[in-house]
């Protein structure tokens, strides 16, 4: 195969060089093993694709080619002055852009809904934490926005902050203000951390509120894969010019990723980026309907409704609270708990949802999910809806569910050492013991439910009646909740 010109290269994505690659006659006397041969096992028809670092195709952590041409391609989508493929999922993008804005022992602000990645690199980082608490919105139970008031309060209470780390959206959909928020970061001179990992389409279509990247935040951290066509894993993170050192946050991203990054990976991104440009303002549109015409539909449940953005005068849904990707599925009041409606979803229409909570289920929708797909889900919901008082008593779990709903406050721990020193402790002389009997003790562990990955409790903090409460309810009602042993130990120092 001749070698192609800069000039081709560039007008080819990087799925599309791998495709051309492949069909050449070139031979791998390299790494991968499979030696991109279709016939070596199940998977092999992917291995096509798979090569490692070889002349023409550049290098991730010294992007001079055409890897920093797709990169390039990401930043002019989002606005940011750079942009990083993630091949490690945004957890990598999170612990780099921490590190790159901090030294060893510093105090950061974050939201305490932040994922539990945020809390590791505190963690590797032996940061102290001081905490955001976001707004709680009553009638769904859930987390809702941080107030931007609540970042000036806490920035002038502690002024020793190198940084503030938010989420936005939260994982059931609610958007912060976020530029609002980094204006007050900036007056202090301070970066400002978004994780928008579950906001990758945000900004790439009208009516769909902007992103972080062009709001103003310093770093930006994507999952293209929660909400856009892309394959698991895939992630972006984005800079903007402003309070980072490029070369610190270059070194730990070099640092958190693996050194053989996977070109499918990659290639999956750009063709992501790619699909995007030319059909983001079509399909969100399709979306929108397809968005509108379920919640009209919905409107005739009794027990089940769905939580929605606030409607303008003229009609028109408004996105700028609430993300369209996110159907919070609430229960909270019906008879029933979000759990018992999660399994009937799944195990009696085989409708596999994101997860279940105390009072709702979550459902993630796409520009992927066409009119079929709303259309299913809304017909189960109206179904099981019919069932919940008695109207249609052919389901005997709907008959005998009890009401499970139990409204929990806001728990706000306190800290005893940071999560370094917790850790440290707890290694040095680990300690399990009943959960009924860790009332007053200090937590040697993280316990969080998941998903999402938020902490109800971090190593370091004092364990308290209401948190020994809600970990209860949460186990009572089959909630997955990371950090207790299936004999309900937890781990103290």
């Amino acid at each position: 195969m001749e070698k192609q010109s800069e000039t081709e290269q560039k007008s080819q994505t990087l799925y599309d060089t791998l495709v051309t690659y492949s069909e050449s006659d070139f031979y791998p006397y390299h790494m991968p093993g499979h030696k991109r041969r279709q016939d070596v096992g199940d998977a092999s028809d992917l291995f096509r694709l798979d090569i490692t670092e070889i002349d023409g195709f550049d290098n991730l952590h010294q992007a001079e080619g055409i890897i920093r041409q797709a990169q390039e391609r990401a930043a002019g989508l989002y606005g940011a002055d750079e942009s990083f493929f993630l091949v490690n999922g945004s957890t990598c993008g999170i612990l780099a852009a921490i590190h790159a804005v901090t030294d060893r022992g510093d105090t950061i602000l974050i939201a305490r809904n932040c994922h539990k990645s945020v809390y590791h690199a505190a963690f590797l980082q032996e940061l102290n934490l001081k905490y955001i608490y976001p707004e709680q919105i009553e009638e769904y139970d859930i987390n809702g926005a941080i107030n931007p008031e609540a970042v000036q309060s806490a920035l002038e209470e502690h002024p020793e902050c190198r940084a503030v780390v938010i989420t936005s959206p939260t994982y059931e959909g609610v958007i912060s203000n976020i530029a609002e928020i980094a204006k007050i970061v900036h007056d202090k001179g301070k970066p400002l951390i978004v994780d928008e990992a579950h906001g990758a389409h945000l900004g790439l279509a009208e009516n769909i509120p902007e992103n972080a990247v062009r709001q103003g935040a310093d770093l930006v951290i994507h999952s293209l894969h929660k909400t856009l066509p892309s394959m698991t894993q895939t992630a972006l993170l984005h800079a903007n010019e402003s309070y980072v050192n490029r070369a610190k946050l270059r070194r730990y991203l070099s640092i958190f990723q693996s050194s053989s990054p996977s070109y499918v990976l990659m290639a999956g991104m750009d063709a992501c980026i790619s699909y995007i440009k030319e059909n983001a303002a079509s399909d969100f549109s399709n979306m929108r309907l397809h968005y509108q015409n379920f919640i009209k539909r919905m409107e005739m449940c009794r027990n089940i409704n769905i939580a929605t953005p606030e409607i303008l005068d003229d009609g028109k849904y408004c996105f700028t609270v609430w993300d369209i990707c996110k159907l919070v599925i609430s229960v909270k009041k019906s008879s029933i708990s979000g759990q018992t409606l999660y399994n009937i979803l799944r195990d009696e229409f085989h409708l596999q949802m994101e997860m279940a909570a105390d009072s709702y289920v979550l459902a993630i929708m796409t520009i992927a999910d066409k009119e079929d797909a709303w259309k299913r889900l809304a017909d189960a919901l109206i179904k099981i809806d019919g069932t919940i008082d008695g109207a249609d008593t052919t389901d005997n779990i709907i008959k005998t569910a009890q009401n499970h709903h139990k409204h929990i406050e806001p728990i706000m721990p306190i800290a005893r050492m940071s999560i370094a020193q917790a850790l440290k402790s707890f290694y040095k002389n680990p300690k399990v013991i009943p959960l009924a009997q860790a009332q007053g003790e200090i937590s040697g562990g993280f316990i969080n439910l998941y998903p999402p990955g938020i902490p109800i409790i971090v190593p370091g903090e004092i364990i308290n009646e209401e948190i020994i409460e809600q970990i209860k309810h949460s186990l009572e009602l089959g909630l997955n909740v990371q950090g207790i042993s299936p004999t309900e130990t937890v781990e103290i120092i």
